[in-house]
């Protein structure tokens, strides 16, 4: 197969494994983290980046799935450059996102 088609086929199962993930976290969270490490897997092994929308919902500190208002805290910060801080209510690791004027 060509690395192309290998990367399609790994994004799409990405994709599917996230929504998969957010669908079932409120019944299932064990489940949930365990469609995440496998999404994570198939990026690290067909040598892909998870799109951003989908990274933005990992912990940068534990490696666990969060959701916003579900396991994560998410604050907005005005002092110096606005930004977002993403909580992680699992190890309690910050992430912070600028937020930029356009």
């Amino acid at each position: 197969m060509k690395s192309s088609r290998i990367k399609e086929i790994a994004l799409s199962r990405i994709e599917r494994l996230f929504n998969l993930a957010v669908k079932i976290l409120d019944k299932r969270p064990d489940l949930s983290q365990r469609y995440v490490e496998i999404a994570r897997r198939i990026s690290m092994r067909a040598r892909v980046r998870i799109p951003k929308d989908k990274r933005m919902l990992i912990c940068r500190h534990c490696k666990r799935f969060i959701l916003p208002g579900v396991n994560a805290r998410v604050r907005l910060q005005p002092r110096r450059e606005p930004h977002i801080v993403v909580t992680c209510l699992y190890c309690g690791g910050h992430m912070r996102r600028p937020l930029r004027k356009k």
